[in-house]
């Protein structure tokens, strides 16, 4: 209860009004009292937000009680009413409760006056914190609506033992049912998508027998012939009555995920289907060069046999001579595997494996297919491997490919240059704190400030046949391997182009 009482008292007679002061005042009432005595002033006191208390005479030269409660219980009908009369009588008193009054007090008997004004301002409190509580109920209802409408989830109860289902509107939006109708489980699975319908009836039949929590996606076929997809997650409980079994659960729509998911994967695809086709490419570009690492260790092999040939042909079989040109044999055939492995696996069409990788080793391989175009354009090849004895998590192919692509970019970036050596240098060494960075370093004209920026944008080349998809593709694989790809000019002359990969950590 407040510490002080703003009473409006409609009262004609002073006297009554001073009694009825010293009265609360005796019993520990501190009150302020704003008296009244017609209609007009009546009205305008009710204005003030602060009055807690109505106390008023029933009958006035100009004016009456009935009238007043009338007028409070339209302007201000939380505040409690109160007749403090010497005139009504128990039928009136009756009808003034019946019209809203809180009370009744004769003036003869003003001794009620003070517990009669203590009950009335409780029961106003207890209405005020139930009008407080029941706003914040509506509050939190709407917000919790609000939020199952933006994340496309909806509350469902089903009670095992009666039937009996639930449903918060937004579980009414995503079945596409008026939520004036009462929902059963059949509707939901009328609902379901004719394929997905028998899994979800077992769903169903499982859960009402074995008691346990589910968990189901499947879709629905709506009424306008579109397909969502939702996913059901339900819990097990007692019911109220101690007896029944209610699962309580949430229905989420989830066909953006899927329609995202589907075109993740449908870029994905794409982005593997132009990595495959610009190594293609750029296995196109070093068909004489692969030729000739081919070439060179089968002629090789060839004559090495018709040696070894005459080694053994020989009335005294020279077998020392004959090991040799086997040995020599044995080792051109191995070169040409690598090679031949080399170009099966740059060629075929296969999802990412990431495995654990000699790093080192990778860069060998990919600077003997490149060998043969180094040679071509007289460019002289320079290596720092020093991640022997350190594993990265890579997919081999995939790193092959963005280290061709950027060794071959150099090789053309060098192409024109006459007045100084044409240098390409490839090296590794130790990122902190848990990766390996790869450099390859070339001494052609250099970055142009003009197109820097733009290197690593999709189908941008400054070559007049090129697709303008390498540098991107090797970025691309190189960011999904957790590492990162980027070129800075070189001093005095060329471009150093870097990327890292992270070391192998043992699972």
């Amino acid at each position: 209860m407040k510490s002080s009482l703003q009473i409006l008292l409609l009262e004609d007679d002073s006297s009554d009004a001073e009694l009825i002061q010293q009265l609360l005042e005796a019993e520990n009432f501190v009150c302020e009292i704003t008296r009244v005595q017609t209609r007009v002033e009546f009205l305008t006191a009710l204005g003030d937000d602060g009055i807690d208390l109505i106390l008023a005479d029933y009958k006035l030269p100009s004016f009456d009680g009935a009238a007043a409660l009338k007028l409070a219980s339209s302007a201000r009908p939380d505040v409690p009413f109160i007749f403090v009369s010497g005139t009504i009588g128990e039928e009136l008193a009756i009808e003034a409760l019946k019209m809203g009054a809180t009370d009744y007090v004769l003036k003869t008997r003003l001794s009620r006056l003070a517990p009669s004004v203590r009950r009335a301002m409780r029961e106003a409190e207890g209405r005020a914190e139930r009008k407080k509580a029941e706003e914040a109920l509506r509050r939190s209802e709407a917000y919790l609506a609000e939020a199952q409408r933006l994340s496309h989830t909806g509350s469902f109860g089903w009670n095992v033992s009666s039937g009996e289902v639930y449903w918060t509107d937004e579980t009414y939006r995503i079945f596409d049912y008026e939520n004036k109708t009462k929902p059963t489980l059949q509707m939901a699975i009328d609902r379901c998508h004719p394929d997905d319908r028998m899994r979800l009836q077992d769903v169903l039949e499982r859960a009402a027998t074995e008691k346990d929590d589910f968990t189901v996606e499947h879709r629905l076929m709506m009424p306008d012939g579109s397909v969502k997809h939702v996913r059901a997650v339900a819990r097990l409980s007692v019911g109220d009555d101690s007896q029944s079994w209610v699962y309580v659960g949430a229905v989420i729509d989830i066909t953006e995920r899927k329609r995202a998911e589907g075109e993740h994967e449908r870029l994905r695809q794409l982005e593997a289907d132009l990595a495959h086709m610009n190594r293609l490419t750029t296995m196109g570009e070093l068909t004489a060069s692969i030729t000739h690492e081919i070439n060179q260790p089968l002629a090789a092999i060839v004559s090495q046999s018709e040696a070894a040939l005459r080694f053994l042909n020989r009335d005294d079989p020279d077998l020392d001579e004959a090991r040799d040109s086997l040995s020599s044999i044995m080792a051109d055939g191995m070169r040409a595997g690598e090679v031949i492995r080399g170009l099966r696996a740059l060629a075929g069409k296969s999802g990412p494996q990431l495995t654990r990788l000699d790093l080192d080793d990778v860069i060998r391989q990919v600077l003997a297919l490149a060998r043969g175009e180094l040679l071509r354009h007289d460019v002289v090849l320079r290596t720092d491997l020093a991640m022997d004895d350190r594993p990265v998590t890579g997919d081999r192919v995939q790193l092959q490919q963005v280290l061709l692509n950027l060794i071959m970019n150099g090789v053309e970036a060098m192409r024109g240059v006459t007045e100084r050596t044409r240098e390409l240098t490839v090296s590794s060494m130790l990122a902190e704190p848990s990766g390996v960075l790869v450099a390859i370093k070339d001494t052609g004209a250099g970055l142009d400030p003009a197109v820097a920026e733009r290197m690593f944008q999709p189908f941008f080349t400054t070559k007049s046949d090129g697709l303008g998809m390498g540098l991107a593709i090797c970025r691309s694989i190189v960011e999904a391997h957790g590492g990162r790809l980027w070129v800075s000019p070189r001093a005095p002359h060329g471009a150093d182009v870097r990327f890292t990969v992270p070391l192998w950590a043992e699972p």
